[in-house]
């Protein structure tokens, strides 16, 4: 079971490396807008994510112990706006995502390390600010919410 997931995210690996997504200058002519294909890309990866989300909100998804998947939306908060900009920030001055630097280190490229140094670095920081888990329900209590909530429907 867990090859499936090794085997897609190799070809996700794959996908960004020849996509170009991988090269800092091709980070950088995005930010500069003089290099567009990455939005192409980028494109992509949001119309997926949306044929994804009508998938959820159609019941065609459906959770492994064959429970419904319900997706709640996120409320808005300082800390959501705060975090983009520190994210934007950060792609712009490494060239690099979450996901694409993977791909580098994958790659061979020492830079992917850093960043992704700077990401382990930043969920510990994260981690420091909420609330520890409660054992009974495996929730924190976190005033941001949650993603998404997996169950079983009565019946």
């Amino acid at each position: 079971m867990k090859s499936r997931y090794i085997f897609f995210g190799l070809v996700f690996g794959f996908v960004l490396s020849r996509a170009g997504a991988t090269e800092f200058d091709a980070i950088l002519g995005m930010f500069r807008l003089t290099d567009l294909h990455l939005f192409g890309v980028i494109g992509v990866a949001v119309a997926t994510a949306a044929l994804g989300f009508a998938a959820f909100r159609r019941g065609m998804v459906h959770a492994k112990g064959g429970g419904d998947v319900h997706l709640t939306a996120k409320p808005m908060s300082k800390g959501l706006v705060h975090g983009g900009l520190l994210f934007g920030v950060g792609w712009a001055v490494t060239g690099t995502c979450p996901g694409t630097a993977l791909a580098q280190i994958g790659e061979g490229h020492l830079a992917g390390l850093f960043t992704f140094a700077g990401v382990l670095l930043g969920v510990w920081l994260h981690s420091l600010s909420q609330a520890p888990m409660s054992a009974s329900t495996g929730r924190g209590a976190s005033k941001l919410g949650r993603l998404g909530h997996v169950g079983k429907t009565a019946g």
